[in-house]
C-alpha cells in the first residue's frame, strides 16, 4: 500500500494551499489535489494503463482542473463569494490543532476518493483479473457528472450576470436546487462503480467506501449551507418559497426539499 502513502503525500502537498486561506482546503485545494492525484496515479502505474483507466485518469484530471480553476476565478472575481471568503468568521485565526486536523482529514479524503482507480491498477499489476466493463461504465458516468457540474456553474454565472440579486431557478436549477453538487455526486458514484470488477480486497473496499461516504457527506453538508444562506437572502420572497416547495434540493425525483434541520450535516 506504499502507493496510497504517496497519494496521501501528494494530497497533503497540494491542499496545503489551505494554510493561506482556510477555505482553500475545501475549494481550490480540493480541485487541484484531485488533478494532481490523477497525474500521480498515471505516472505510478504507467505500465498498466489501459484505454478505460486512461479515460478515468483524464476525467479525474479534467474534473480537478476545471473545478480548481473555476473556484480560483470565482474567489478572485465574484463579489458575493469574496464576502464569504473574506468574512470575519473565516478570517478569524483558527487553532493550530484545528488546521492540522482539517488538512490531514481533507488529504485522506481526497486520496480515498481516487483510490478505486489506484486499487484497480495496483491489482492489475499483481496479475489479479480485472473487468474493463466496470471501468468503462464508471468513466462514462464520471464524464457525465463533469459535464453536468460545468453546465450548472455556467448557467448560474450567466443568470447572475443578468440579475445578481435574484436566485437561479431555470435550466438545470429547475430540476434540483444544487445541480453542481448533483454533478459531483454522479462523478464520485462513477468512481465507485469503477471499483467493481477490479479484484479489491476487504481493506481496499473499506477505503473506497470511506472516500465515497465522505464526499457524499460533504455534498449534502454543502447543500445545507447553501440552503441556509439562501433562506437568509431570499426567504421572504414568495417566488423563492414556491421554488423551494416544488424543487428537490439535491436529488431529482426524490422529494427531499430541505436539509436545514439536519444539524449533523454541519461541517
Amino acid at each position: 500500500m506504499t502507493y496510497m502513502l504517496i497519494l496521501l503525500a501528494v494530497a497533503l502537498a497540494v491542499s496545503s494551499i489551505g494554510w493561506k486561506y482556510f477555505i482553500y482546503f475545501f475549494s481550490t485545494g480540493y480541485g487541484f489535489s484531485i488533478a494532481a492525484l490523477a497525474i500521480t496515479i498515471a505516472i505510478m502505474f504507467s505500465g498498466a494503463l489501459t484505454a478505460p483507466t486512461i479515460l478515468l485518469c483524464l476525467t479525474m484530471f479534467l474534473f480537478g482542473c476545471r473545478l480548481g480553476g473555476y473556484l480560483l476565478y470565482r474567489q478572485k472575481k465574484a463579489t458575493a463569494y469574496k464576502k464569504i471568503l473574506y468574512s470575519p468568521e473565516l478570517q478569524k485565526k483558527k487553532p493550530l490543532k484545528a488546521i492540522l486536523f482539517v488538512w490531514i482529514f481533507c488529504a485522506i479524503l481526497y486520496a480515498a476518493q481516487v483510490s478505486p482507480l489506484a486499487f484497480r491498477l495496483a491489482n492489475q499489476t499483481k496479475g489479479i483479473p480485472v473487468s474493463d466493463i466496470w471501468a468503462w461504465t464508471g468513466a462514462i458516468i464520471m464524464l457525465a457528472g463533469v459535464a453536468l457540474e460545468a453546465a450548472a456553474d455556467a448557467q448560474k454565472n450567466a443568470s447572475k450576470k443578468k440579475d445578481p440579486k435574484h436566485f437561479v431557478s431555470t435550466g438545470l436549477y429547475a430540476i434540483v436546487r444544487c445541480p453542481n453538487y448533483l454533478g459531483e455526486i454522479i462523478i464520485w458514484t462513477g468512481a465507485l462503480i469503477s471499483a467493481f470488477g477490479a479484484g479489491l480486497n476487504i481493506w481496499q473496499w473499506i477505503i473506497v467506501l470511506i472516500g465515497y461516504a465522505g464526499i457524499m457527506y460533504v455534498m449534502f453538508s454543502g447543500a445545507r449551507r447553501l440552503e441556509l444562506r439562501q433562506m437568509q437572502t431570499y426567504g421572504q420572497d414568495p417566488q423563492f418559497q414556491a421554488y423551494v416547495r416544488k424543487t428537490p434540493i439535491l436529488l431529482p425525483l426524490i422529494p427531499l426539499y430541505s436539509v436545514a434541520k439536519y444539524e449533523w450535516l454541519q461541517a
